[in-house]
């Protein structure tokens, strides 16, 4: 790997404040170039812009995906990953998907970890504060033609970010537009799906929603996802989740939620979640937190779903299962607790 290092670091604490999320990067990008068959030599160059014909195969034809990721700062002023393999292998499931060549996943750590090292300052130390990363391939052949692209460019680029919601989050469920469909991209972190979401999304803020509860594309009613995150329900004392399938994003969140609410003796259940029984157990009072989980997220709580004529709105729970969960997960991440499933990947 070719390690060019910046002359002099563009990072403040101005920087490392921003409050805006995903509009400031770190000093550092890794970029790798596909072609002729093969990967060539990686390399970390100072963060700057890159040059793109305008018969970039990805502009026309979409061949684009992408991964999200964070690194932690502990008070100690240690810096981890979390669970960065995971990551790496669903962006290759991404890439076969969209017919993109596969990225090493060693390489993909390996790159990720350097990078860090290079820009390791740039992580923020406030709490509920991260770097974010944003590992990304597209197709750059010069070629305008409705076939796969015959190079490609892998890049990965970090950017120190606070929450992404803030404030209260009230959701409409969509029963109009589809975010995927069965045998489509869902599953895959492709660009495509999140670019037809913005103008439902858009329709939403305008009638005063913050997000969409995404259902099934066949019959809208089955919930799915819930904007730009997998989706939980706290049902009495279980939670329940939509039951992963191809129009699902695994996410590595919920993943991880899963397995810690099991650990914590919490029982979880991926189950189909029809919406009228949803709504009718929330009437009933069976239904008494619902959150969304994501890399960019977190946990974030929901604090009320429309759904055609109907309003639940979710009250403060003094046991709450978000707040139990959210601690939990943030103390692994941030090295606060121990890590019983070995997820942390220290850096420095």
């Amino acid at each position: 790997m070719r390690i060019s290092k910046i002359k002099d670091s563009r990072w403040s604490h101005e920087f490392a404040d921003e409050k805006e999320f995903g509009k400031t990067f770190s000093d550092h990008m890794f970029i790798q170039k596909f072609r002729h068959g093969k990967w060539e030599t990686p390399e970390i160059l100072p963060y700057g812009n890159i040059s793109l014909s305008p018969s970039l195969h990805s502009l026309h034809y979409g061949q684009s995906i992408f991964e999200g990721m964070k690194a932690f700062k502990s008070n100690q002023g240690e810096v981890f990953l979390f669970r960065p393999e995971e990551n790496a292998k669903r962006f290759n499931k991404s890439a076969l998907r969209m017919c993109m060549p596969q990225i090493k996943e060693e390489l993909f750590v390996e790159a990720i970890q350097e990078l860090l090292k290079l820009d390791h300052k740039w992580v923020p130390k406030k709490p509920d504060s991260a770097l974010y990363i944003r590992p990304f391939m597209f197709g750059s052949s010069e070629l305008i033609k409705a076939a796969p692209s015959e190079e490609y460019t892998f890049m990965i680029i970090t950017s120190p970010v606070e929450s992404y919601y803030k404030g209260e989050l009230n959701i409409k469920v969509e029963l109009d537009f589809t975010r995927a469909s069965k045998g489509g991209t869902g599953a895959a972190k492709a660009a495509g799906n999140y670019g037809a979401s913005f103008y439902p999304a858009r329709l939403a803020k305008e009638e005063g929603f913050d997000q969409l509860v995404w259902t099934d594309s066949e019959q809208h009613k089955f919930i799915e996802e819930a904007g730009t995150m997998n989706i939980f329900f706290r049902r009495e004392n279980k939670l329940i989740t939509p039951q992963l399938n191809d129009s699902i994003l695994p996410g590595i969140t919920r993943d991880s939620i899963i397995k810690l609410a099991n650990f914590e003796g919490i029982k979880c259940i991926e189950e189909k979640i029809d919406i009228k029984r949803l709504m009718k157990e929330a009437t009933e009072g069976k239904i008494l937190e619902a959150f969304g989980v994501g890399t960019a997220v977190s946990l974030s709580k929901i604090n009320s779903i429309s759904y055609m004529d109907k309003k639940i709105e979710f009250q403060t729970q003094k046991d709450s299962l978000i707040e139990k969960l959210k601690t939990k997960l943030q103390d692994i991440q941030y090295g606060r607790s121990n890590d019983p499933f070995k997820w942390r990947n220290k850096i420095i």
